[in-house]
């Protein structure tokens, strides 16, 4: 498995579940994209959403990160090791697709 940069990681709020992504920053509290959270004034840092200080996030690791628990992404075909977006666009791709499928069978007479 390749290491990640842990100034790249997300880092998530334990009280309201918000996400701060270092690529987008937080307009709202003036914190410029690219800023890294661990770069973040420990003593004024708020969660915008449930005001919770710095010491209530955690280290949820990169985008990129591949989903699911780390013994469980050698199974399947593949699968396992993609993020979770892309998870989501193949389930959601296939669901689509047989939808079309299934209603392309009106057309028959």
């Amino acid at each position: 498995m390749e290491e990640f940069d842990p100034k790249l990681n997300r880092f998530e709020c334990i009280s309201c579940g918000y996400i701060y992504d270092p690529d987008e920053g937080i307009n709202k509290l003036n914190i410029e994209a690219g800023t890294a959270f661990l770069d973040i004034d420990r003593e004024k840092f708020r969660c915008p959403v449930c005001r919770v200080g710095f010491g209530g996030y955690k280290d949820i690791g990169p985008k990129s990160k591949p989903s699911g628990f780390e013994e469980n992404l050698t199974y399947g075909f593949g699968f396992n090791k993609l993020p979770s977006g892309q998870k989501n666009v193949l389930i959601f791709g296939s669901l689509a697709l047989a939808a079309a499928c299934f209603l392309s069978l009106y057309s028959l007479k």
